[in-house]
Formats: C-alpha cells, structure tokens, sequence
C-alpha cells in the first residue's frame, strides 16, 4: 500500500476511509509539527496532508523521494512553496468554496461584536464591574444601519459578506484588482472604489485577499494614519496582509477604533503578543471554517485531492 502522512489527525470516517486505501501515519505530537521530524516523514510518502500551520518549504520538498500530491486541509496555499513543488512534478490541492459561508459568518460575527462590544462587554461582567457601566454613555457601540462597510477582495468571502451586510441595510463598497460586472454590483448592492476611498471613507474595512508579496503589509502604519479615528479593521484572509507591529501601535494610539483578528502573522499568536493586552482587539484562533459542516466537507474534499493526486490524476482544486 502507498504510504501517505498526516500533519495532523482527521475526523474519524475520513481516516478510516483513508486507512482502507493507504499505510496511513498521523502526527500526533505537538501542533504544529516541527520541521525536523516533518523532513524526517517525507523521504518514504507518496502523499501528504498538510494544514495551514505547516510549512512546506523548498529544503522539504527536495527531501520528498516520492511525493505525488500535497494535499493542504485549506483554502490558503502560501505555507507552500507551491512553484517549487510543481517544478518537481507534485501536485497541489487545497479547498475553496466549502468555507465560503462560515468564514463570512465568522467575518460578521466579528463585525457585530466589534460594533456592539459584545466580548467586551461579557468581560466587564466576569469581573464584577457591571456597576461601572450604568451611565448612558458609559457603554455604548455603534448601529450597523447606514454604516459604510469596505470590502478588500470581493471574491467568494467577500460576497458572502455584502450580502450579509446588506441585510443589515449598510452602505457596501469594494476594491478588487478587476472590477466585477455592473450585474453582479446590482445584485450585492455594492459599489467599486478606489484603495484610497475605502481606507478613508469606511466605517469598517474588512480584508479578504490571499497572501502575496502584493498584498504582504497592504495595512500598514500609512494606511491606519488615513482611516477614520472610529473605523474598524477585521481580517479573516491572511495574517501577513497586515503589519502586526503596525497595527498594535495604531490600536494603542487609538488611531483606529479597534480590529477584530482571525490570522496572524505568527500562528499560533505569541503568548507575549500584545494584541492579547489589547481592549480594542477582538482575536479568535483561525476558526473562519471551524464549522461541524464545513470541516467534514473540507475533509472530503481533501482526500479526494489525495486519491485524484496519488494516481497521477488533477486534484478537484488544484493550481
């Protein structure tokens, strides 16, 4: 039987599936797995199922001997040096479109409690300091109606959220590198504008690029100087796409009114990151596509990327 290997373990069917096709061996250690011992499973595997915490770098591709298909548990790619790996003749598979709606929910939920200081507000509770905030101005947030919501990158995430945002009778504007049709606009009810416009003019700005050296530290000092003082930044893409040290600073300065934080620039986040001392941050571990739903179509379709690779075949999504 071909030998494949897991970064990480799978729901039980999906593994007995896999164990009923392959020698299958899983990681069971630390998450995420080191590098030496990753290194140390490639020489002998013709397939690999990696996560978005692994990095899969040219020193590891050139150990894998065998390796057909890497197949990331991911819509995102960039742990992967995906160019190389293709040079070397190894297929890639990832999973869009299954996550779309659970990362714009989570995108929402983020919105909503960033507007309304829901966490926040659960934390005054917990320690004891309801009786601080009785004033009629002592703690307030934001209605969402009639707020300006922008939209960078109106990919699949991205319009799921506008129509989201829509229900909730916001003004929506987007910037994408081509502009969608004037249907698809009508349809949304969003509006295309310039970078500049949404930095300066947005309420929120919510990002929903993939992490390029384009879009590496696209939010950065420069760009939280020309939102407004009240705006909101939300990421639930790539933690790269913004300059943590940047953010932190301008969070402190309260050059921005706070961000709501899905990614990271290092994942796991740093115990001594000091986005954890941060009121006006909201943080949640990389759970845009933690749904029960989700994760078992992910599951799926990321074994099916391994079947379809290891036989020499296109995976389902590929690049």
């Amino acid at each position: 039987m071909k030998k494949i290997f897991l970064t990480r373990t799978l729901d039980d069917l999906t593994l007995k599936k896999l164990k009923k096709r392959y020698q299958v061996e899983v990681h069971s250690g630390k998450i995420p797995i080191s590098q030496t011992k990753l290194r140390s499973k490639i020489r002998g595997i013709e397939g690999l199922i990696c996560f978005p915490y692994d990095k899969i770098d040219k020193k590891t591709i050139d150990l894998a001997e065998n390796l057909k298909v890497i197949s990331t548990y991911s819509v995102g790619f960039d742990h992967i040096d995906t160019e190389y790996a293709k040079k070397k003749g190894i297929k890639i598979g990832y999973t869009p479109e299954v996550l779309t709606d659970a990362t714009a929910d989570l995108t929402f939920a983020l919105l909503l409690d960033l507007m309304r200081r829901v966490s926040e507000g659960d934390r005054t509770i917990r320690k004891k300091k309801w009786n601080e905030v009785y004033g009629a101005f002592d703690y307030v947030g934001f209605d969402l109606q009639g707020k300006t919501l922008g939209i960078i990158g109106l990919g699949r995430i991205g319009r799921a959220l506008a129509k989201r945002a829509s229900a909730f009778d916001m003004k929506i504007n987007y910037h994408n590198r081509k502009r969608v049709s004037k249907t698809l606009e009508k349809t949304l009810g969003v509006k295309f504008a310039s970078f500049e416009k949404i930095i300066t003019e947005s309420d929120i700005i919510s990002i929903h690029v993939p992490h390029t050296k384009e879009t590496e530290h696209m939010f950065n000092s420069n760009v939280f100087r020309k939102m407004k003082k009240t705006a909101f930044l939300i990421n639930t893409s790539r933690g790269k796409v913004v300059n943590e040290k940047d953010l932190i600073t301008a969070l402190k300065k309260k050059t921005i009114a706070g961000a709501g934080l899905d990614v990271f620039e290092i994942e796991p986040i740093e115990k001594d990151s000091q986005l954890l001392r941060l009121e006006n941050c909201l943080i949640t571990p990389h759970i845009g596509s933690s749904t029960i739903e989700t994760r078992k179509k992910m599951a799926e379709i990321t074994m099916k990327n391994l079947d379809y690779g290891i036989r020499g075949e296109k995976p389902i999504y590929t690049l």
